[in-house]
């Protein structure tokens, strides 16, 4: 079988010395892949480094230079927009690459329905995402960052750029993640890939980086709706085997951005674990209750998520079972109509 093509793009404004630390672990650790430098109107310092650096790895690399710095999202996708390959790999210059990271981006997307893969980080200025759990090498996520992303040649191709009015953090992804998903393309985070990170320069205001979260955020939710967070008890005498479906739009929901806290008996718990319903979604989290004084570990378990989370929504998910301490729950039904719609 014939290895997948490979597009990195590695948008650039200044900053030579880490940025020609973050290529040269490319040419060690992804030979294979051409790189398509975006060079967004850096100084004369890094654009000498950027053309000596080009020069020996020849056709293996593409060289694209704006005059200006016009952003990085837009940067971004001046290099999107000269990828053919099968796969285009976003890698910001403060990471560096490791053996390996490349073919396990690929082989997690090949495995699955995947559009968009995240490695995991480490290092000083690793973006703060929400680990792995459980033991497990694969899941579904929300979350990502432009730090490190392998995008499918053609979902991008499909959906486009990034939104350029949005911010160059997490709305702008959370948006291009709903895009791919109502396309049908999951978005994976694997253990299998690594980026170690050095500490990002953060250029501008704070004010302005704020204002600018702001109105992405107001664009986000006027596209795509509010995203809620549910803590969900189906009762003591549900069987698991009895959920499927619910686990299903449970799932649809955290690929929709809800995310999920499931308070779950002994019985429960270990049946979750057995068929995997552990390792769906960063966005799940399964909560095993205590067998001693269950009604009392419910409530106590609930009142600490509803401390951090003043708006999460208590789920009755049994038909006729009570959410024990809470008077104003909602059934299940509710949240699969919230999940059904836009």
């Amino acid at each position: 079988m014939q290895s997948p093509t490979v597009d990195i793009i590695v948008p650039v404004w200044n900053c030579p010395f880490e940025t020609r630390a973050c290529l040269a672990s490319l040419v060690e650790h992804s030979p294979e892949a051409r790189l398509i430098i975006v060079d967004n109107g850096s100084s004369r310092e890094t654009e000498l480094m950027l053309e000596e650096f080009s020069e020996p790895i020849g056709e293996q690399g593409l060289f694209i230079k704006s005059e200006r710095n016009v952003g990085m999202i837009p940067a971004i996708n001046m290099g999107l927009a000269r990828s053919d390959s099968d796969f285009a790999v976003v890698l910001r210059p403060h990471a560096q690459v490791t053996s390996g990271w490349l073919s396990g981006l690929l082989e997690a997307a090949q495995s699955t329905n995947a559009g968009i893969v995240t490695p995991l980080f480490a290092g000083k200025g690793a973006p703060g995402l929400a680990p792995l759990v459980n033991g497990s090498s694969l899941m579904d996520t929300v979350d990502i960052s432009f730090t490190t992303l392998a995008l499918k040649g053609e979902m991008h191709m499909l959906l486009g750029g990034f939104d350029e009015n949005m911010d160059g953090g997490p709305w702008c992804l959370r948006d291009y993640v709903r895009r791919a998903w109502s396309r049908g393309y999951r978005t994976c985070v694997t253990s299998a890939s690594l980026a170690v990170c050095g500490k990002e320069n953060v250029f501008g205001s704070d004010a302005r980086r704020l204002q600018q979260s702001h109105i992405s955020r107001a664009g986000y939710l006027e596209r795509w709706g509010v995203e809620r967070q549910y803590c969900i008890y189906f009762g003591p005498g549900v069987e698991a085997a009895s959920l499927n479906e619910k686990m299903e739009t449970i799932l649809e929901g955290a690929r929709r951005g809800h995310r999920f806290a499931l308070l779950l008996h002994r019985r429960q718990f270990a049946d979750f674990r057995r068929t995997g319903w552990n390792a769906l979604h960063q966005s799940i989290e399964l909560s095993r209750i205590s067998p001693l004084l269950p009604q009392r570990d419910i409530i106590r378990k609930f009142a600490a998520l509803k401390a951090s989370i003043p708006d999460i929504i208590p789920v009755r998910g049994g038909e006729g079972n009570p959410f024990p301490g809470v008077e104003t729950s909602i059934p299940f039904s509710e949240v699969a109509g919230v999940i059904g719609s836009k």
